[in-house]
């Protein structure tokens, strides 16, 4: 069965579903983020729970309030624009969604977006300021292999990615996803990477990241539920993950020894 690091026991005998909202997946796809939609449906379907997946495109409508987890991924500074323009419409809409406890998994540009601005060079990309950080461009690229630690289960575990941004985010007082071990993180220089706020997940890890790391996956998936089932989902029940484990632990072991 699974490993200690991935949640145990079995969800109850009734039927469930998630409903996910992809949000501009033709603007927001870099480096695979694709690959995550796609382990939360798998992971569901491997447990009998049904999942419905929603494309939203630029001028679409979204209502929140039918959406159990939120999915923003990463793009180029140009489409991040695009979709910032459109996002400042729905930006009540949105927070509301955030401060109920909704669920939103958000990637590189797709983090930087729910903050209060992404500073450029020669101009500002206004933020929705869901969360109290802001991003201002750095001399250089953040680039590499990234090993974070994170304590969200009952024991610390870690969890393997790939970053690439130019970027630098500051999250103030907010919980940070993980701690770095190897890579950069959220700015090079504190140590930090990623943001948790209520059911917000923000990050810059790419890789997929899901896929590599199925205790964070089901530790959304856990969340969803509970927020969609509060009075009969008790807990998720464990898969084999002997071989995405290895994998994991061959990059960690890897990175870890540098």
């Amino acid at each position: 069965m699974a490993h200690s690091e991935n949640i145990e026991h079995q969800t109850p005998n009734t039927p469930l579903k998630l409903t996910i909202g992809h949000l501009y997946p033709d603007l927001l796809n870099l480096y695979g983020d694709r690959g995550n939609i796609i382990s939360l449906k798998k992971r569901c379907e491997w447990r009998g729970i049904t999942t419905e997946i929603k494309e939203f495109q630029l001028n679409d409508d979204i209502d929140f309030n039918s959406l159990d987890i939120v999915f923003l991924g990463g793009g180029s500074d140009r489409e991040q624009l695009l979709v910032c323009n459109r996002l400042k419409e729905i930006k009540e809409a949105f927070s509301c969604y955030v401060e109920n406890g909704g669920v939103v998994a958000a990637i590189c540009g797709g983090y930087q977006l729910l903050g209060h601005y992404y500073k450029l060079k020669n101009e500002t990309i206004e933020g929705l300021s869901i969360l109290d950080i802001y991003t201002e461009m750095g001399d250089s690229r953040l680039i590499g292999n990234v090993i974070i630690e994170c304590d969200l289960l009952k024991q610390p575990f870690k969890v393997a990615g790939f970053e690439n941004h130019g970027g630098r985010t500051y999250i103030n007082g907010h919980q940070p996803l993980g701690t770095v071990k190897y890579g950069y993180g959220n700015n090079g220089t504190d140590g930090l990477e990623g943001v948790l706020y209520k059911n917000v997940i923000g990050t810059y890890l790419h890789g997929p990241l899901l896929p590599k790391n199925p205790a964070l996956t089901d530790f959304i998936l856990s969340k969803a539920l509970e927020k969609a089932y509060p009075d009969t989902f008790v807990s998720l029940e464990a898969l084999d993950d002997t071989v995405e484990d290895a994998a994991r632990h061959y990059i960690v072991n890897r990175f870890s020894d540098i």
